[in-house]
């Protein structure tokens, strides 16, 4: 295997993570108008996430940053393109972020009734992004040549609200909502584990009916793909996951539950970069404008140095984070939450 096509199934095992673990972390914190009836409540939703938020978001910086290393066109390409989009995303991550530090600063109840909105818009607003951003660069973008070199993006954040785009977003939240609700329920008992449980089940049901549409428009949208096998077989494995994790949830097997939207999740992206193969992203203005993976990627002693890197590195992140998660395992109560806890 070339070492181009190497880092770009890299960057998108980055990514995979990414929105497996923060998508989780996404729908806890959007839960909490829904599922937090008092401020115990709401403490106990933020505590199911409160050791590993943090690290799961990790994965986006490791994302970004082998992105720039690995792919510097594509990255330039589309940061510059995407910039408004991504400012939003990065303003909302900062507000959540800081949100689940000081919401429990005792100030008075409107203070924390002002950091749980920023908690619950910063968790919705990253998910609808990031899906309008990744079903654009799957159904094809207006990026042109430079006469110096490099591509630019010629168009505005309008032309990223497309309908395929806006369906896109709505996928990925729902997705995630749903994602994090089962979590909830993973990792409480009593009357919130069933409340999650309920709820998980109305938003599951949106997020099949969205999803399989989204999923059969992009196979439609690449159905002279050379590769259009591949993507179907992804597509169907997103499918059998989100379906079996619905009906785990409804049995009450949450692990189960947890594991089936993962697969969604990680086979729906899988979808996307089948999609996108062998691009980074696709012209619609002229197919001859189209980035490839080679013609984006750094030097070969670059890719090379960055794969030894990562092969020393990765198994350690992987190893750290299981650890954590291992740790922190523990199911939560509403009596475990102390006053004036967090």
């Amino acid at each position: 295997m070339e070492l181009t096509t190497l880092w770009f199934l890299i960057v998108g095992v980055l990514l995979i993570g990414y929105f497996v673990l923060d998508g989780f972390d996404y729908g806890v914190g959007m839960s909490l108008p829904f599922l937090g009836r008092d401020d115990t409540d709401r403490r106990l939703i933020i505590n199911t996430i409160g050791p590993v938020w943090d690290l799961n978001e990790t994965w986006l910086i490791v994302a970004g940053a082998a992105l720039f290393a690995a792919f510097p066109e594509w990255y330039a390409t589309m940061f510059s393109g995407f910039y408004l989009a991504l400012l939003l995303i990065l303003v909302a991550l900062i507000l959540r972020g800081v949100s689940f530090e000081y919401r429990h600063q005792g100030k008075g109840e409107q203070w924390t009734r002002w950091f749980d909105q920023f908690i619950f818009w910063g968790s919705a607003l990253p998910p609808l992004l990031w899906g309008v951003a990744f079903a654009n660069l799957a159904q094809g973008l207006p990026i042109s040549l430079l006469p110096q070199g490099g591509w630019i993006y010629e168009g505005t954040l309008l032309t990223l609200l497309n309908p395929y785009g806006l369906l896109g977003g709505l996928v990925m939240l729902l997705i995630c909502f749903a994602h994090g609700l089962v979590f909830i329920s993973l990792k409480t008992l009593g009357d919130m584990r069933q409340r999650a449980r309920r709820l998980a089940t109305k938003v599951g049901i949106a997020a099949i009916v969205a999803g399989a549409g989204f999923l059969i428009w992009t196979i439609l949208m690449h159905r002279d793909h050379e590769m259009l096998w591949l993507i179907v077989l992804c597509a169907a494995v997103a499918a059998i996951g989100l379906i079996g994790g619905f009906i785990a949830n409804l049995a009450g097997r949450e692990g189960w539950a947890f594991t089936g939207n993962a697969v969604a999740i990680t086979f729906a992206l899988l979808t996307i970069f089948m999609a996108l193969f062998p691009y980074l992203m696709y012209s619609t203005i002229d197919p001859a404008f189209s980035m490839s993976i080679e013609g984006a990627a750094s030097s070969q002693k670059t890719l090379e140095l960055m794969t030894w890197v990562a092969g020393f590195t990765m198994p350690l992140v992987l190893a750290y984070q299981a650890w954590t998660y291992w740790v922190f395992r523990k199911r939560l109560t509403r009596e475990a939450i102390p006053a004036g806890a967090h």
